[in-house]
């Protein structure tokens, strides 16, 4: 019996950006969903169920640190996520160390990533 598709959440508001890691995460045979801004992420993120979590922090609505201090302080989601790795260009080590203390198990750096490594950074989280 196969082992059904991991289950993927990419949280960018930039369309191309979203829709090119869609692509290639889809290709690599992941399960993916998508939310455009803070708030969509956070009800995604709250109903839960997913495998990883790609993180924007830049987000419109509410930001990527807002949402996992909420999840974390107010609201546990309903169904257990898995790792949630933020993926943004803020380079910033005060919101690296936040992102952490709230949970994310790690932290990329978009301008620094080419589509392959964000996919072998990815089976890393999963354990593959």
């Amino acid at each position: 019996m196969e082992t059904p598709a991991k289950k993927l959440l990419v949280v960018e508001d930039d369309q191309f950006l979203r829709e090119l890691y869609v692509e290639i995460l889809t290709n690599e045979g992941f399960s993916v969903d998508q939310a455009i801004d803070g708030e969509e992420a956070y009800n995604k993120m709250y109903a839960g169920g997913y495998d990883l979590v790609l993180l924007d922090i830049m987000l419109p609505k509410t930001d990527g640190l807002r949402i996992l201090e909420r999840l974390k302080t107010e609201t546990p989601p309903i169904k257990p996520n898995g790792a949630v790795v933020v993926l943004s260009n803020m380079d910033h080590d005060s919101a690296i160390a936040k992102a952490i203390t709230l949970g994310a198990r790690g932290y990329m750096i978009k301008s620094d990533q080419t589509p392959d490594q964000i996919i072998k950074k990815i089976k890393n989280y999963l354990g593959e």
